[in-house]
């Protein structure tokens, strides 16, 4: 079997893992073995409808005093006793920072090694996967000695689909063995982040700005032409640095991964970090005034000028149209 761990917090499903699952529903076809999912802590019973949706033929749910809150040891020690009694082929999971630390430390107390961040897996003995390394500068082929195998899915390659036929997933209580000592890193308090408007991860326009805008006061434009499109505003690792936009609108590869239909760069130069943030955009569209920029190499659509003038030209371009069609109406 292909078993899927799922993760959420306090509940609510990290939708990525939608994606995983609909990889493992493949894997596990091609394979001849049936696909499987993990929920960890009572809080995740309310997940079972959404994830028997895609296929899964078998919901394990692992339940302890122990695993209520996130404790990445408590979790990986769960997850790895669930394995040696159901014997999966493979163990998937998101390659988010919960993921990649589950299963890394799954491998860590199983002695077994973990393939992170990739893009193709090809089921056999040994597995076969295609996975990105260097921060997403370069690909490897590799091959998985062991069993079970780990792999983490990079995200935003493809669509989460449910399944054409699900049925009603049986529902499997297992009750791990865990000590004081696995709470040792656990989540023992939270400082909420306020956002407002769109989501930054989820929305389907992304208007990004870097160090070219210049100041915290030149976001306003970006914030403006966010509003007209219904999208999010993000920024460069120097904007969040320079204090200009709070860390958790940082795109890049210590902050966010977007994964937005268009995704529009200002004054952003283009550095590998931060296009490991935004490699799920399915369209890209950089303005900057340096046509060296790098970041041209990656932009189905290039503006070679002064951000803010071709922010104020492009405002008012959208806000005549919408005029003139108000009056045509």
């Amino acid at each position: 079997m292909i078993l899927t761990f799922i993760e959420h917090d306090r509940g609510t499903m990290n939708p990525l893992c939608l994606e995983t699952l609909t990889s493992a529903r493949e894997l596990a076809a091609s394979s001849g073995v049936s696909s499987q999912a993990v929920l960890i802590g009572s809080q995740s019973l309310g997940l079972r409808e959404a994830v028997q949706r895609y296929g899964v033929s078998q919901i394990h749910l692992l339940e302890h005093a122990g695993l209520q809150e996130y404790a990445p040891e408590a979790w990986a020690k769960s997850i790895t006793q669930l394995m040696e009694s159901v014997r999966p082929v493979a163990v998937l999971a998101a390659a988010t920072e919960r993921g990649n630390e589950i299963l890394s430390r799954v491998g860590a107390l199983t002695s077994l090694p973990m393939a992170a961040n990739c893009v193709e897996v090809n089921a056999g003995s040994p597995f076969r996967v295609l996975r990105y390394r260097w921060g997403s500068s370069l690909l490897e082929e590799a091959q998985l000695h062991g069993a079970p195998t780990l792999i983490t899915l990079t995200p935003h390659l493809i669509e989460a689909r449910e399944a054409e036929t699900p049925a009603e997933a049986s529902l499997v209580r297992f009750t791990p063995t865990l000590e004081p000592k696995d709470q040792r890193v656990c989540v023992s308090a939270r400082e909420e982040t306020a956002s407002e408007g769109v989501n930054l991860k989820t929305a389907s326009v992304v208007v990004g700005g870097g160090r070219g805008v210049g100041s915290a006061e030149g976001f306003q434009l970006l914030e403006e032409l966010a509003g007209l499109l219904g999208g999010a505003v993000g920024g460069s690792r120097v904007v969040t640095n320079n204090g200009w936009r709070p860390h958790s609108d940082q795109i890049g590869l210590t902050g966010n991964r977007i994964a937005p239909h268009l995704y529009i760069a200002c004054g952003i130069s283009g550095a590998i970090q931060h296009l490991v943030g935004c490699k799920g955009a399915k369209h890209v569209m950089v303005i900057n005034k340096d046509r060296e920029a790098p970041f041209f190499r990656r932009a189905d659509y290039g503006v070679v000028g002064d951000l803010h003038e071709i922010l104020r030209a492009l405002i008012e371009a959208i806000r005549a149209r919408r005029a003139k069609a108000g009056a045509s109406a």
